[in-house]
């Protein structure tokens, strides 16, 4: 199946009328890859973002499937919480089609496949990208994969929690003088961090409450109700260990910001 834009160009050079239009359309809307699974084809032209892979809970032939399928209409593809188990399966993949290349991040649970045509790279925007603690990098690094495989620019500072209040204050000051459009804080234990810099800042921040901690709370429930709870203005919130969210969140902010700035 064609790109969106392709076939746009296309009508407008006159090669293709409504009717052909209409039919890539209904075609592209949803591609069926069993009865079972569906992907949804055209959310990056709809939302700004691609569809991303759910590994963990699925088997791996139908990962496979839902592989393969994807990259006969998309030059990439994104596949979050992967097991173990299935690492193995991309190499597979990768060695059965090389005109594809593999990355991998094993800390933050993902990889991205996409298509060795693919070279160039236009800026979208630039994001800030903070965790609390050593243990909140699993999190971030999958924020990190997504948000530049969508061609924004991440800055990171890693484990500046409020444990050690000094350190933030150097990574905000490079991140404001790198113009982010948009901080990510990834925080667990009693989630302090994010309130802390939306009180510093006059751009969107988002919470991304993580899932460690002590006993009672400590699943992330404490650090989701400190950052619901705050009264710094500017601070966004996801759900407990929503990388793929918050990166989506921050990638259409930094996208638009990019847009007006041009």
């Amino acid at each position: 199946m064609k790109d969106l834009r392709d076939i746009l160009k296309e009508f407008k050079r006159g090669e293709i009328n409504e009717e052909d239009i209409m039919k890539h359309l209904k075609i592209d809307y949803l591609e069926k890859v069993e009865t079972s699974v569906l992907l949804d084809m055209p959310r990056m032209e709809r939302t700004g973002f691609p569809e991303i892979v759910f590994a963990q809970s699925k088997e791996n032939d139908v990962l496979l499937k839902l592989i393969t399928k994807y990259l006969k209409i998309r030059n990439f593809i994104l596949i979050s919480r992967l097991r173990e188990d299935q690492y193995p399966l991309l190499d597979e993949f990768i060695q059965k089609n090389p005109n594809y290349k593999l990355i991998t991040n094993k800390l933050g649970k993902i990889a991205k496949i996409y298509h060795s045509s693919i070279n160039s790279r236009e800026f979208k925007g630039r994001i800030g990208l903070i965790t609390a603690g050593t243990s909140d990098i699993a999190i971030a690094e999958e924020i990190k994969m997504i948000a530049e495989a969508m061609e924004c620019e991440v800055i990171t500072a890693y484990d500046v929690g409020i444990a050690g209040f000094h350190r933030i204050f150097e990574p905000l000051k490079m991140m404001i003088e790198k113009e982010v459009s948009v901080i990510v804080v990834a925080a667990g234990m009693e989630g302090t961090l994010p309130g802390v810099v939306s009180a510093l800042v006059d751009i969107p921040v988002i919470g991304v409450p993580t899932s460690n901690g002590y006993g009672y709370g400590g699943k992330g429930e404490g650090a989701l109700s400190t950052m619901l709870q705050s009264c710094s203005p500017g601070l966004s919130v996801v759900n407990i260990d929503n990388g793929v969210g918050a990166a989506a969140s921050a990638i259409l902010i930094a996208k638009n910001a990019n847009k007006e700035n041009k």
